[in-house]
């Protein structure tokens, strides 16, 4: 029997759980091992999950590996900045990304 007097209090998950942010210089030799280690962890869990690698001005291949690692894991997205602006304005630009509540 319905009562209008109760909302419909079914839990619709309309966000990913986690967006992890990854400020980075210079990192080309390390992402491929970091993302393979969040993805792990999140499949684990059972979490869906964004990775935001924001490429602060490095002068390596590390715009280049995270391009790599777009192309295989929907999961994985990329900000590059043409200089070093510091790791304070890498995670504003990747909170300001993040699709996560979390």
């Amino acid at each position: 029997m319905g009562n209008a007097n109760f909302a419909d209090c079914t839990y619709k998950k309309e966000f990913m759980d986690i967006s992890v942010i990854v400020p980075l210089y210079n990192e080309a030799e390390s992402l491929p091992e970091l993302e393979a280690w969040i993805e792990r962890v999140m499949k684990a869990n059972g979490f869906s999950y964004e990775i935001i690698f924001v490429n602060d001005g490095s002068t390596d291949a590390s715009w280049k590996v995270i391009n790599d690692l777009k192309a295989k894991s929907a999961a994985v997205k990329g900000v590059c900045f043409r200089r070093n602006y510091g790791k304070s304005p890498a995670l504003n630009v990747g909170f300001e990304r993040a699709e996560a509540m979390w």
